[in-house]
């Protein structure tokens, strides 16, 4: 039979360069998949369907919350988003890594349903840094950018439970940190199992 593969989780507050991170991942390991989220929020200049996201209509998001198509959704900032079951599922399904960049709302979710994955969450340096980056995004104003701060308080204090943390201080760290996760998970007792016993068997 063939394994699962397995379920990474990222969060992060925004303009942690969580989705950066996430995307490197899928470079660095050919068969870890980046799952991308369906949302309602509009497309920002630059953003791709079917790329970014699955954009799609507050009303079709409904249809598929109605019919429980996702294995976890939230609402941020007056916009939902959310993963598809199906999509998630036929990955892991064919033996392929999933890694996910999602709030912690979502996270939740899945940590709550038992759900067997590895939570990472990504931390600033600093909340001076954390401003920095958020101001230079350009792409909400002074009021949103405070929700935005407002809201990483509350998100950081999420942290405690999640199976590791990474401070996001220099990007390349970031990335052997996240890499070096991946590959200890791969390396985990539980998951050599097979090739302990077929090893014994062959003696």
């Amino acid at each position: 039979m063939k394994k699962k593969g397995l379920l990474f989780i990222v969060s992060a507050p925004s303009g942690t360069g969580k989705t950066t991170l996430c995307r490197a991942m899928t470079r660095i390991f050919p068969d870890l998949n980046f799952s991308i989220s369906y949302t309602t929020r509009p497309r920002r200049p630059g953003d791709k369907n079917g790329r970014d996201y699955h954009f799609i209509s507050p009303e079709d998001f409904q249809k598929m919350v109605a019919g429980g198509e996702f294995i976890e959704w939230a609402e941020i900032y007056g916009h939902r988003y959310g993963t598809s079951r199906a999509d998630l599922e036929s990955i892991r399904d064919e033996g392929r890594d999933v890694i996910l960049d999602i709030d912690v709302q979502g996270a939740r979710q899945l940590r709550d349903k038992n759900l067997p994955g590895i939570f990472i969450f990504l931390l600033p340096p600093s909340w001076k840094e954390l401003k920095r980056r958020l101001s230079n995004r350009r792409t909400e104003g002074k009021a949103a950018m405070e929700d935005r701060l407002k809201k990483a308080q509350g998100e950081m204090a999420e942290a405690r439970w999640y199976d590791y943390v990474i401070v996001n201080d220099k990007l390349e760290m970031a990335r052997e940190r996240l890499k070096a996760i991946i590959l200890a998970e791969h390396c985990r007792r539980e998951r050599m199992m097979q090739a302990m016993e077929n090893l014994i068997v062959q003696k």
